[in-house]
């Protein structure tokens, strides 16, 4: 079982930055993939980025792309993501979530555990 515990949520101006932790502990898969979502109310939820365990490949949704930037950190079992220049549509509860298979996806249904989640809330 993998336990995937989200932080670094809060309110921030428009323009402003945040960076969000994901900390694994339990049984984590060292070759899997891991990924942010989000999902702001009344809508579904949505890719963020992905990023191959050993880092050699990171995928970024159009609306972000440019302004986040998924990391990790093995040593330590994190992930992060480094939001700069933060919008009002940015505002929604974000999700870590760590796949269970080989490959890379950013389709949420082919993730297998996930975190509680973080609220970013960006004022104008």
């Amino acid at each position: 079982q993998v336990q995937l515990v989200e932080s670094g949520g809060g309110l921030v101006q428009a323009d402003g930055s945040l960076r969000l932790s994901c900390a694994a502990s339990g049984r984590t898969f060292d070759s899997y993939a891991m990924g942010w979502f989000r999902q702001a109310p009344g809508e579904k939820r949505e890719f963020v980025a992905a990023i191959t365990w050993f880092g050699s490949s990171t995928y970024y949704s159009n609306s972000v792309k440019g302004r986040f930037t998924i990391s990790r950190d093995r040593a330590k079992n994190t992930l992060y993501l480094q939001m700069n220049s933060l919008k009002p549509e940015d505002t929604a509860v974000y999700y870590c979530a760590q796949q269970a298979t080989i490959g890379i996806s950013t389709t949420a249904r082919n993730y297998d555990y996930w975190g509680q989640g973080t609220q970013v809330t960006v004022s104008s």
